[in-house]
């Protein structure tokens, strides 16, 4: 199944982190915090304006972003949890 996200929505998938920390303490799946960072897998066209014209996103598909812990609503597609949140829901595009 793919999706084609609507309006001024992103698909994203979370980037896992790292579970062990830099003294070498393994931190146990149930103790680790949702990531909060992850990758865009696919863009809406954007908002309309009130004149009715389309905004560009400001975001594409492969970019890597900041969100908050709990934004967007979880969906499993293809036993992949991913993430659908509104653009104005994203923090910030992490450059490399």
């Amino acid at each position: 199944m793919k999706l084609r996200p609507l309006a001024d929505r992103v698909i994203v998938k979370r980037v896992e982190q790292e579970t062990k920390t830099a003294s070498g303490i393994v931190i146990p799946d149930n103790a680790a915090e949702k990531p909060d960072q992850g990758e865009v897998l696919s863009v809406g066209p954007g908002k309309r304006s009130e004149r009715g014209d389309i905004v560009a996103m400001n975001v594409k598909k492969g970019d890597r972003v900041l969100f908050g812990k709990y934004s967007g609503q979880t969906v499993k597609v293809d036993g992949d949890e991913l993430l659908v949140m509104r653009e104005e829901d994203l923090f910030a595009v992490v450059e490399k």
